[in-house]
């Protein structure tokens, strides 16, 4: 066998591999980091139950990612210090959340996390890398419905222009 192959955690990364990984550990850093910020502003108990599985999810993510990104060799990003609970009464008005701007601010980051880890996965040549960003695809996918259910439940989505009444098409 050659190089690239045997087991893949032998293998070595390719730059794009290293840097997808690394880019991945950080996101989730900043992510905990805002996460837990939305978390003192949210007043909705459904909100914060899914601001909890987005934290724990991403605190898994920083822990497997940094354990790849150091067991070859790479230096991950600091992490961030835990922010500490504040009570919503306490945040000035003009200066909080509301509900439905925290959900659509997240409802947004697992979207792009989607893509994120699509690309990761696409562009992976080893099979434990690329499994990895589909094991977190399908968790942020899963978080997405969730956050889709709770918005259209609670009345925060905001729809694009529906397309009620399709014109006729022109015949020639």
């Amino acid at each position: 066998m050659g190089i690239l192959g045997g087991n893949p955690k032998d293998e070595p990364m390719h730059y794009g591999e290293v840097y997808a990984v690394w880019q991945a550990s950080t996101a989730a850093k900043g992510a905990v980091s805002c996460y837990q910020a939305y978390l003192n502003h949210a007043g909705d108990k459904d909100l914060k139950k899914i601001l909890d599985a987005l934290i724990d999810q991403a605190k898994l993510e920083i822990k497997e990612l940094d354990t790849l990104l150091t067991d070859n060799g790479i230096t991950p990003a600091p992490t961030m210090p835990e922010r500490p609970p504040v009570k919503l009464e306490d945040i000035p008005a003009g200066a909080r959340f509301a509900d439905n701007e925290i959900a659509a601010g997240i409802a947004v980051d697992v979207s792009a996390g989607l893509m994120a880890c699509s690309q990761a996965m696409g562009q992976s040549i080893r099979e434990d890398i690329g499994a990895l960003f589909g094991k977190y695809h399908i968790a942020k996918a899963a978080l997405g419905v969730r956050i889709l259910e709770m918005v259209k439940d609670k009345g925060w989505l905001i729809p694009p222009p529906l397309q009620l009444k399709r014109p006729e098409p022109v015949k020639a």
